[in-house]
């Protein structure tokens, strides 16, 4: 049956699950009453989906609270464990796993350096190796915390580079600066045959992952207009806009920003993150003829720039001379990311621009304040002055949790409905089945 709308019956109820859903989870337990205003449903439709969630088990009751005049009303919330998802960050200098209930509980995380083996730093990217975490991993994590794999709403995967989606593979990466030519790591993780044919993966850009998860849960909450950039060995960003509410990766490291400047790992010359990635900032430390240390990952080296070129008081009150190498690479660089951010503020004037990654977390926390300067330097000042540069609130981790979201953004947008099995992963009944619909 259709309305006049040309939506089914079946899609009014699936949106009206999807309101309540997000309702609950978002803003806490509500009573029925309260739900109907929140979400513009009747009381009868409000009645009624709830009815479904709690006996589904998507639903539970949480306490009550009084009302005016009348009986206590009866609050509900989703329930944490009414399902759960698999987070991975495909980073620069490891693979990181983890398992989470509803409620972002974390229930078990797993995490394998990425070490090149080879001369070459792309070799520490190699497909092989990469699979085979995940392929140990996921089932791994499962298995500690004893969650079967079939109450899995989903895998989100964040992964550094352009993911684009074709009818055969899914997502394909392409990730140039780290040797990823059309990587077809959906079609790959099928084909290992980790999890039953039901359990979907979501494969997205790591910068997006970091911005889904600072906009529901961060820093970025309540802004209708954000930019949230990740900092690590590389650099990227996250465009939030009113039409664009998931938010789009942009591949903002790779702007030049100075042109037939330094060799960026992309290939081009010039280009923001060969001055402003962590990787490309310990080059030029060294160059100076700084000495980072020896025999360290990356976040050790850059930990050691920071205490070298921001030196703390010693138990004896007495601070050592700041490193000035350290220090002059890093005011440059501050004033690299101000030119940076000036081009996010000129072109898209969000309300927010927010940093995140491990190494943002680590250089905003010192000199922030000179980006902030320099961004407003270099930008049109009637942006500049309307727009907040703050850190991300949800730490290291929030590339992991925002590819875990990817699956509950999905679940949510089914009305609450687990998605069904991969075409490629049942018999040739199902391809019928799913040829014979799409021709109604």
């Amino acid at each position: 049956m259709k309305v006049r709308s040309g939506r089914t019956v079946r899609d009014l109820r699936r949106e009206n699950r999807t309101a309540v859903l997000q309702r609950l989870y978002f803003d806490g337990p509500q009573s029925r009453f309260s739900l109907g205003p929140a979400t513009g449903l009747s009381s009868g439709s409000v009645s009624n989906v709830v009815s479904e969630l709690l006996a589904e088990g998507l639903v539970e009751e949480a306490g009550s609270v009084d009302s005016a005049g009348g009986r206590p009303r009866t609050l509900l919330r989703v329930r944490a464990d009414s399902g759960y998802m698999i987070g991975v960050d495909i980073g620069e200098t490891r693979v990181r796993i983890e398992l989470l209930d509803l409620a972002l509980t974390e229930l078990a995380r797993l995490e394998r350096p990425l070490d090149a083996e080879g001369p070459r730093r792309v070799d520490r990217y190699d497909v092989g190796v990469v699979l085979g975490h995940l392929r140990e991993g996921i089932p791994e994590v499962l298995d500690r915390a004893g969650i079967p794999a079939e109450r899995l709403l989903g895998v989100g995967v964040g992964v550094p580079g352009i993911v684009a989606r074709t009818p055969e593979d899914g997502a394909v990466v392409h990730g140039q600066t780290i040797g990823w030519d059309a990587v077809p790591l959906e079609r790959l993780l099928r084909e290992s045959r980790l999890l039953p044919g039901a359990v979907p993966y979501h494969i997205d850009n790591g910068a997006k992952t970091l911005g889904q998860a600072e906009m529901w849960f961060g820093a970025g909450r309540g802004a209708q207009n954000a930019v949230v950039v990740l900092f690590g060995s590389g650099v990227g960003a996250c465009l939030v806009t009113d039409d664009m509410r998931s938010g789009r990766a942009v591949e903002w490291g790779h702007l030049t920003v100075r042109v037939r400047g330094r060799r960026c790992r992309c290939g081009a010359r010039g280009c923001l993150e060969a001055y402003a990635g962590a990787e490309a900032l310990l080059e030029r430390w060294s160059e100076a003829g700084g000495r980072p240390p020896a025999g360290t990952d990356e976040e050790t080296a850059l930990t050691a720039m920071l205490a070298a070129a921001y030196p703390v008081p010693g138990a004896d009150g007495t601070t050592a001379p700041a490193d000035a190498t350290a220090l002059a690479v890093l005011e440059e660089t501050a004033e690299y990311l101000g030119a940076g951010f000036s081009d996010l503020v000129n072109l898209f004037q969000p309300e927010r621009i927010l940093v995140g990654g491990w190494a943002g977390l680590q250089l905003g926390r010192r000199f922030l304040d000179s980006v902030r300067t320099h961004t407003s330097s270099y930008s049109l000042k009637y942006p500049a002055a309307r727009v907040e540069i703050d850190l991300g609130t949800l730490g290291p981790d929030a590339v992991t949790v925002g590819a875990a979201i990817l699956p509950l953004a999905d679940f949510f947008a089914r009305g609450g409905r687990r998605a069904e099995a991969h075409p490629e992963e049942q018999g040739p009944a199902w391809r019928a089945a799913l040829r014979e619909r799409a021709a109604q």
